[in-house]
């Protein structure tokens, strides 16, 4: 028995045993089968994406509705070529190109379209709240119109004015041929039906709206170009439509009125549905006065569209840009993308085909490449073919350098290593067959181009011979709208867009919120709106854009379909150094850059040189005017010991004169450059004097764009002894005019007389007009910022003058002024140890003979509706009105 059980157990284990290999042998080949299935799927799968097909030609003019039926008739009213013979063109010649907006609030949604519309136009516009009761700002000077346009944001607001204000705008209208737009945005508790006051126009109001189409015989189209029918339903339910039988009316844009069910189309031409008109335009056959009403807001892109055109009709095309557009889209980070996202065969196929396709629509099409020589075949062996069939299509395209190691120009502080960084790309694109000769590079993360890494553009002009280059960051990257363009040291930096597609925006489906956000902005939306609003456009695109869904080629192809389809633009494409001269052709104002302060924006920070700093830069300035004790003042305030000076300039009579003249194209780094370190951030002050700052009327505008939150300083005196100063100091340094010429001779000399004459003459007299060159101080700086000094106290009591001073810097510590007065000099001077005394040099405080009596009279009334506009902004701004300003004032009444 013990023997059996024995067995028993034997044969158990062995069973036991034998099971354990079984299912470790199950599982082994569950495993391998699992495997080979999913190696199956996965290989069997597409490797890309299916890109979306982009937006044919045909789909852009509909040949019927929904449901099958018959397009109906395009409603035109009768008589419209009668009517358009009638209709006065609108002449404005008589009013400054001025919009006068009217908005409900400074933060209103639709205001700030208006003025988003208005300012990525460089339309100049001036706002106002919307009065409900009060005055109408002032439209008329000495028989010039103010405002070229007047723009309601709420209808109402103008149908409703109260009969005083509102004759006063219509006879303005009516008088100066100026034209109103407005805009009716219906809400719950509007009407459903009403009759607009004082106007034969009626309104139906928050109906839904389906199948929009253009009016091809509304006068006021220009750019539109009107489509036969766009079918599907418009956005939002609360649209308002205009009716009208009386002949001045023309609807513009017309919809129908949406279906509750869709079963409920039309399927027979015989049925037709009524059309409703969102967009009215007043021919001015009823009051003389032409308008645009609009049912809405803006947020229907096609009302954006007819807003551009509405602007430009009523402004006679003053408020207009050309139909002229120009693209040029660069293709960043060639060879450069990551393993599995870049470019291959089929790709680059693709791209030449779109290429050659989108020729035929956009002259010269051409894709613009950048490269970065270093990452050449560093994909997938797919990749890199993709890199040879580049290459190998090499002359098929435009080309420009980025970086050989894609490295941000910033972070080189040495011009001889950035060089050799650019001849490694160089010598690459050598070897390689790549055309070197246009003239155009993209720094990587547009680093080094603004604000400006001065070794970079060495680095350009001496290994690329660059003349043109772009960036998203001048003056900032948001809003997009502001973005413009400069020139230093002989390159021209031309605005780049964006356009919704980045480094990782690599497939249709898993776009930023959906596809649909990349197709709105194509049609209608930011993108279309940036070619819509911008004469010249240079969009950034990667690699990986071209490869995987090819996003990069759907979005173009599809964007300059759609601007064919709805608009008469032209498109074309040119080599960029030909599209910098175009750039400045059409905008020549923007050929001198506005420097700003890097450190007030992260962007700009993050791509300037950590081996720079903004605590270089002065807390305040001595503005001028000249002749009026400047200097005087510059010595005192060297003389307080948290109180530094810039370092005098070699050139320009010590003072650096950044601000007003040629030296400003030098940049801020050669700027700084004149200012030492501070040892205390918080409690040294920084400063520079430069008196011709005080008259130059560029100088205000650029230096509250590079120090904002500076404190200014100006000293006046009589204008009449600061232009006799000026006389004579001429004549002191051998001025052969001032030599040969009375000062009275001077300050009298008309028209007619010598060039070199009346240039003596402006220097002597133009300074003097103080309050309108104070006035454009203060139109940068706030009143606190503004210190007025009177010049006569300063020369009598200095010490308290000294004690003002630092008061309004805020400097510490309180420094005790003491002076001593030298006679011989009329003036005050340091006192030293010993006794001794440091005075100004031999030119300051000088003694002239008095000025006569015939200039004292003819210069007193010269300046008199100067300086009683000077008492005026002195007793606005709370500041004390200097000694001579009342002694003039109070001589001038009696005389």
């Amino acid at each position: 028995m013990p023997i059996a059980m024995a067995g028993f157990r034997k044969l158990a284990r062995v069973v036991r045993h034998q099971g354990l290999h079984r299912l470790i042998l199950a599982l082994i080949l569950f495993c391998l089968l699992s495997m080979a299935y999913l190696a199956y799927h996965v290989s069997a799968g597409p490797k890309i994406k299916e890109a979306p097909v982009p937006l044919p030609l045909g789909d852009c003019v509909a040949t019927s509705v929904v449901g099958g039926g018959q397009r109906t008739p395009l409603f035109l009213p009768s008589q419209v070529s009668q009517r358009r013979h009638s209709v006065r063109t609108a002449d404005t010649s008589r009013t400054e190109p001025v919009v006068l907006l009217f908005v409900e609030s400074i933060y209103s949604q639709l205001g700030q379209e208006i003025v988003a519309i208005l300012e990525s136009s460089r339309f100049h516009y001036h706002t106002e709240i919307a009065p409900g009761k009060g005055d109408m700002p002032p439209l008329a000077w000495r028989g010039q119109g103010r405002y070229t346009l007047i723009v309601y944001e709420n209808l109402l607001k103008y149908v409703n004015l109260d009969s005083w204000n509102r004759q006063l705008l219509d006879k303005y209208c009516q008088d100066y041929g100026v034209g109103i737009i407005g805009f009716y945005r219906a809400n719950e508790n509007s009407p459903s039906s009403a009759q607009l006051r004082g106007f034969p126009l009626f309104l139906r109001s928050n109906l839904p709206l389906w199948d929009y189409r253009v009016n091809p015989a509304a006068p006021l189209l220009y750019i539109t170009k009107p489509n036969e029918l766009e079918p599907g339903p418009l956005p939002a339910d609360n649209w308002t439509t205009f009716l009208s039988n009386h002949s001045t009316y023309e609807p513009v844009l017309l919809a129908s009125p949406r279906p509750a069910e869709p079963n409920q189309l039309p399927t027979h031409s015989h049925q037709q549905r009524a059309l409703l008109a969102t967009v009215m335009q007043d021919l001015g056959l009823h009051d003389g006065i032409q308008r645009v009403f609009f049912g809405g807001g803006l947020s229907f892109w096609l009302h954006k569209l007819l807003f551009v055109d509405a602007i430009g009709y009523l402004t006679g095309r003053r408020l207009s840009l050309s139909l002229d557009r120009f693209l040029l889209v660069d293709v960043d980070d060639i060879f450069v993308g990551k393993e599995g996202t870049r470019m291959k065969v089929a790709d680059v196929e693709a791209l030449l085909h779109t290429q050659n396709k989108l020729r035929s629509l956009v002259p010269n099409f051409t894709f613009n490449l950048g490269f970065s020589g270093k990452f050449f075949h560093t994909g997938t062996d797919e990749e890199d073919k993709g890199d040879d069939t580049l290459l190998r299509h090499r002359q098929e395209f435009w080309w420009f350098p980025h970086m050989w190691s894609h490295m941000q120009p910033h972070l080189f502080h040495n011009v001889s290593v950035l060089a050799e960084q650019m001849r490694l790309n160089r010598q690459f694109a050598l070897e390689h067959g790549i055309p070197t000769d246009m003239g155009y590079a993209v720094a990587p993360h547009h680093s080094g181009v603004y604000p400006v890494h001065s070794q970079l553009y060495e680095a350009w002009k001496s290994i690329w011979v660059i003349k043109v280059t772009s960036t998203e960051e001048y003056p900032h990257l948001r809003p997009a709208r502001y973005r413009r363009g400069f020139i230093h040291n002989g390159i021209q930096v031309l605005p780049r867009q964006t356009c919704g597609l980045f480094t990782h925006t690599i497939f249709y489906k898993d776009y930023p919120g959906g596809p649909q956000e990349l197709d709105k902005s194509i049609r209608g939306g930011e993108l279309f709106l940036t070619v819509l609003l911008n004469p010249v456009s240079i969009f950034m695109t990667h690699l990986s854009n071209y490869g995987n869904d090819r996003l990069g080629l759907y979005t173009f192809e599809s964007l300059v379909r759609f601007v064919q389809c709805w608009t008469h633009l032209r498109l074309q494409t040119l080599p960029p150094i030909r599209l910098a001269q175009k750039y400045f052709q059409i905008f020549p104002d923007e050929r001198d850059p506005l420097w700003q302060n890097p450190c007030h924006d992260k962007r700009h920070k993050d791509i300037w040189s950590k081996e720079k700093t903004c605590d270089r830069l002065p807390k305040f300035l001595v503005i001028g005017p000249q002749k009026t004790g400047t200097t005087a003042l510059h010595s005192f305030l060297a003389l307080h010991p948290a109180i530094t000076s810039s370092f005098p300039s070699p050139v320009s009579f010590e003072e650096v004169q950044f601000f007003s003249g040629p030296n400003y194209q030098r940049g801020i780094d050669w700027y700084m450059d004149f200012f030492p370190i501070p040892s205390n951030v918080s409690t040294d002050f920084l400063f520079e004097k430069s008196a011709n700052y005080f008259d130059t009327e560029v100088a205000p505008k650029r230096a509250a764009a590079l120090l904002p939150r500076a404190k200014i300083i100006s000293i006046l005196i009589n204008p009449a002894d600061r232009a006799y100063s000026w006389y004579q100091h001429q004549r002191a340094h051998q001025d052969p005019v001032a030599l040969n010429y009375t000062f009275y001779e001077v300050i009298s000399a008309g028209p007619s007389s010598p060039a070199a004459l009346l240039s003596l003459h402006r220097r002597c007299l133009q300074p003097g007009a103080y309050s309108s060159h104070l006035e454009r101080w203060l139109h940068h700086y706030q009143p606190s910022q503004l210190l007025i000094v009177d010049g006569v106290q300063l020369r009598s009591s200095p010490a308290q003058v000294m004690d003002g001073i630092q008061k309004f810097l805020g400097v510490t510590p309180y420094y005790n002024y003491t002076q001593a007065f030298d006679e011989s000099k009329g003036f005050w001077c340091q006192k030293l140890e010993a006794g001794r005394t440091r005075c100004l040099g031999k030119s300051k405080g000088r003694k002239y003979p008095e000025m006569s009596l015939e200039s004292r009279v003819f210069l007193s009334e010269y300046y008199r509706e100067q300086n009683v506009e000077l008492l005026r902004m002195l007793k606005r701004l709370g500041q004390p009105l200097p000694i001579w300003l009342r002694d003039e004032l109070h001589n001038a009444s009696w005389s």
